[in-house]
This record gives C-alpha cells, structure tokens and sequence, in this order.
C-alpha cells in the first residue's frame, strides 16, 4: 500500500502544481496567460493570495492600452456609498459591476507579488476624459498602515495629484492616520492615502453636476479640474510592469 501511495504522490503534486498555475492572480494573468482568453472588458475571478487564497470578483479592463487592467476602485453614478469605516476599506465592497472598492488587504496581497503600475482614468461632465499613469505602485501590510508608494509619473492630460499622498498611511473616519490637525476622513466624508489632506479624493461624496459644491467637497482630482469640481467618473487601475510599458508613453486614451 506505501508503494502505491508514493506512486500516486508525484501525480498529485503534479496536478495541483498544474491547477494552480490556471488560477489567476490578476486580470492580466487572465489576459496574458489564461487558456481561454476573456472575452472583454467584465466581472471575473481573481485568487490575489494564491492558489489557496479566497476568490475575489473583480471588474476587469482588457480595452485600455492593452488590457488586463485589475481595478481597484471605481465611481460613476453615486449609488455606493463610500463614506465607509476602516474594516469596509479593509475587506472592499461595492457592487463589481458598478461602483466599488477592492479592498486594501486586497490590493496588499496584489502588489507583494509583483511589480504593478497604476492607471487613473477620470472623466468631468462635459466629456473630456483624461488620465494619469505611475509606472511604479504597490502599498504595504496592515501593520504599516497599508501605506502607498508609487512613482514614475505619465501625464495623460490629467496632471499629477496622486504623488502628494506618496508614502502616505489609509485613514478612514475611525481610524485616522493623516498627519493633519483634524480627521481627514472625517472632515471630507471620504477616505484615502491622506496627508493634511489631499491632492486627490476619489473617494469622496459623489456629487452631481448641478450640486453646490463647498471647498473640495466631492470626487476632487486638482491638476485636472482643481477644488471646487466633482468628476463625473473615476477609475483607479493596476497592471503588472513589463519591459514595454516600461517603455510607452501616452499617445492618447
């Protein structure tokens, strides 16, 4: 009977190390490498722990530049509410096919793994759509406050306002880690990679063109539209890095 099981053995270790190479990480995995190729831009699967993590729903984006965009969060219409408390930002939440977010445990254990950069699509309400691409992007364990690193800014029209929040900790409205006087989170109704506070808010009150606006008091991107403007649209994405992103530079959307 021993013989027979370590007959066996290598077959199994064989078939698991096989399945486990079909499992995706990310939606580039599914785009790159998966036997049967997405048919476009949707809902898939994603295992971002590995082979034996929990599958997470994610919206996939296998049109721009490319595809195999992961996305990580994503505004549009103002039915999710994101004024959420730090467990929320932890596990995600929000509906994947519309607006959401993937959740910083989430997005730590995506970006341990490999080297991914970051894509910002935005859109304001009178249809021009811009972008801003950083060509280096990951954000550390709980432990160290999911903190954000990213570099290597691609100006697509949208100007450059997510470097300010470089190296900064996640803070949500119970649990404040911005270096400002007051809550952050708190103040703006929001959550992000705050400082004292921001430069970019896409996670603010969703507002419609018509809102009375206070003092960035919406979803804010200032290189593109300033303070006093709410976008129609915004979409954070990441993709791992490869020679020939690397090397490209914007020739539109």
């Amino acid at each position: 009977v021993l013989s027979q099981v370590l007959l066996v053995m290598p077959l199994l270790f064989g078939a698991l190390r096989c399945s486990s190479l079909l499992l995706p990480v990310d939606c580039a995995d599914l785009h790159d490498h998966y036997p049967t190729k997405p048919s476009g831009s949707g809902v898939y699967t994603i295992f971002p722990g590995g082979p034996y993590s929990t599958p997470l729903k994610v919206y996939c984006d296998m049109e721009t530049k490319g595809g195999g965009w992961t996305v990580i969060q994503r505004r549009m219409d103002g039915t999710v509410n994101f004024n959420r408390p730090w467990y929320h930002y932890k596990k995600g939440f929000g509906n994947e096919d519309g607006e959401y977010w993937l959740g910083l445990e989430n997005i730590y254990l995506l970006t341990r793994s490999k080297k991914y950069q970051l894509r910002v699509d935005m859109e304001d309400w009178e249809g021009r759509k811009v972008y801003a691409l950083y060509q280096s992007f990951n954000v550390d364990p709980e432990i160290l406050g999911y903190t954000l690193h990213l570099g290597g800014f691609i100006n697509g029209g949208a100007g450059d306002s997510m470097s300010y929040h470089d190296g900064r900790k996640f803070s949500t409205y119970d649990h404040d880690q911005d270096s400002a006087k007051y809550n952050c989170a708190k103040k703006y109704d929001a959550a992000f990679w705050y400082g004292a506070c921001f430069q970019a808010n896409p996670n603010g009150v969703y507002r419609w063109k018509n809102d009375d606006l206070g003092f960035a008091d919406g979803v804010e991107w200032y290189h593109f539209r300033g303070y006093d403007y709410s976008l129609k649209t915004i979409s954070m994405k990441i993709r791992p890095l490869t020679t020939d992103t690397v090397a490209m530079r914007p020739s539109g959307p």
